[in-house]
């Protein structure tokens, strides 16, 4: 009986996969080059290797049929691209804002906030959230990153001498700090175990991740909490989640006592900036938080809506940051005439501004900028963004029906040869104004491009910025590991498999 129903399965698969790819639809995306197919499973086994091989076996793809290709996941198709060309179709078209499936494993965490979300309901988070990234506010965001940067340096001072790092967990910790301060409002410090567990769960929560997306037979929800990993996945969402809700609990309890006052003025001047005591609480800066907030007290988001949007915050606006530093700082040891020309710049800005860092500050280092964007264009901390057109779109002259998943490669986009001469080679020199006139504006795209690129992008560029200021002003950078011998985890973000370390040597001691 049993032998009798798999048999009635494996017979229905195998129909469906003859209908599937002899039909129209599987006739058109055969058009587009890609590996062999293995009946029923697709290309399913080509990444059941270890994450590490899926990134090599996919940059392989992108290097052998470029500059597009398919893949099918069991019964779906996956279009992968990379020509600037292709990116701008998908990404610049207003009606290509909605995001794949793919993202859809996201949501146990991150429900349907701004990363995940689509629509009118995408259109009014954005709209809710804008002001908390406009230019005033950043100004006074600014003084929380460098008062978070000089803690981070005085720890690194503190413990004598040259220091060796595993930068991912020392950067991860500094880029939580700032974003609980400045986006929610909320303070960490004397809370290393509690953050530590929530930087814990994120790094296990993609590996989750990570495992569902390469097996489509625990996509669905429902199947999945049945499965050990979907029980591991329960406990790391109580823990992201009770972070998170402890966070807003907070916030909200400061607007209940200071009666719901201090939740306007986000584009006013920095009056904001008073540290007056009220009813024993001392004033804070205005955060995106308090939009949400103040949104949810005029009935444009319910309590679900908020959690939604801080969890995709704290998430995107620490995880990504931190593995840009990382990637960053083991560039700059690597190449010493790079980083002596940066910190020459850096000193030479603290000297005309009085050793006084302040936002004109940060727009007086355009070097150590020109350093953080091809560090960028290397080492992407999103590697790659996944749409459904919700038209047919023609991708290099190929036809791509709609709702069809197609994922950019951004990686392989800022590699390409044809926009990026010497494209290994880290040159900073590369976004001088002359030598980006003329580029094609889709062949970078660290922060996405077009209607859904990233909301936070100026901030992370401050955070960059003042962070590495500070580490250029009292440390020389000198390599422990090389990105030579580096192997990428397939993850949420572009993260090493092991870690990664370099040396901190105080100026003063050389």
């Amino acid at each position: 009986m049993i032998t009798a129903i798999l048999f009635c399965i494996v017979a229905a698969l195998f129909v469906h996969f003859i209908v599937l790819h002899y039909g129209k639809y599987g006739r058109i995306m055969n058009l587009i080059p890609g590996p062999r197919v293995m009946p029923l499973l697709g290309n399913l086994y080509d990444l059941h290797v270890p994450s590490s091989e899926i990134w090599k076996f996919m940059r392989q793809l992108g290097n052998r049929y470029y500059p597009i290709y398919r893949l099918w996941s069991f019964t779906v198709p996956l279009v992968y691209i990379r020509h600037p060309d292709d990116v701008e179709t998908i990404l610049g078209n207003p009606k290509s804002i909605q995001k794949s499936e793919m993202y859809d494993l996201l949501m146990p965490w991150f429900g349907t906030g701004l990363l995940t979300s689509g629509g009118s309901k995408w259109k009014v988070r954005r709209k809710i959230l804008t002001p908390a990234f406009h230019f005033n506010v950043l100004q006074q965001f600014i003084d929380i990153i460098i008062e978070e940067s000089e803690r981070m340096t005085n720890l690194l001072k503190n413990e004598g001498g040259a220091v060796v790092k595993n930068l991912m967990p020392f950067y991860s910790e500094h880029t939580l700090n700032v974003i609980c301060e400045t986006a929610m409002g909320t303070s960490l410090k004397d809370k290393g175990r509690f953050q530590h567990k929530y930087r814990k769960a994120v790094y296990d929560m993609g590996k989750v991740i990570v495992y569902r997306l390469i097996r489509p037979w625990v996509h669905s929800h429902n199947i999945f909490k049945f499965f050990p990993q979907g029980w591991h996945q329960s406990r790391l969402l109580k823990i992201l989640h009770g972070f998170t809700d402890e966070i807003i609990a907070e916030r909200k309890d400061y607007h209940e006592k200071t009666s719901g006052k201090y939740l306007t003025g986000f584009n006013d001047d920095p009056s904001l900036k008073d540290n007056s005591d009220d009813v024993g609480i001392r004033k804070r800066r205005l955060a995106m938080l308090d939009l949400l907030i103040a949104a949810h007290r005029n009935n444009q988001i319910d309590d679900k809506g908020i959690r939604e949007e801080v969890d995709t915050f704290m998430f995107e606006g620490h995880d990504t940051t931190a593995v840009s530093l990382c990637f960053t700082t083991m560039l700059l040891a690597e190449h010493k005439e790079i980083q002596a020309k940066a910190r020459e710049e850096v000193k030479a800005a603290l000297e005309q501004a009085g050793g006084k860092i302040t936002m004109a500050t940060l727009q007086n280092v355009p070097y150590l900028e020109r350093c953080i964007k091809e560090s960028l264009r290397l080492y992407p901390s999103v590697p790659f963004i996944s749409r459904t057109p919700e038209m047919d779109v023609r991708l290099s002259n190929k036809l791509v029906p709609t709702e069809t998943v197609v994922n950019v490669l951004i990686v392989d986009v800022h590699r390409d040869p044809n926009y990026w001469p010497n494209p290994e080679v880290y040159d900073p020199d590369r976004f001088l104004p002359e030598n980006m006139k003329g580029r094609h504006p889709y062949a970078y795209v660290p922060f996405s491009a077009g209607p859904r690129n990233c909301i936070g992008q100026r901030f992370a560029m401050l955070e960059l910025k003042t962070t590495l200021l500070f580490l250029l002003n009292d440390f020389y950078f000198e390599p422990v590991d090389y990105l030579r011998d580096m192997d990428i985890d397939v993850d949420l973000v572009i993260r090493p498999t092991r870690p990664i370390r370099t040396r901190f040597v105080p100026i003063e001691s050389k």
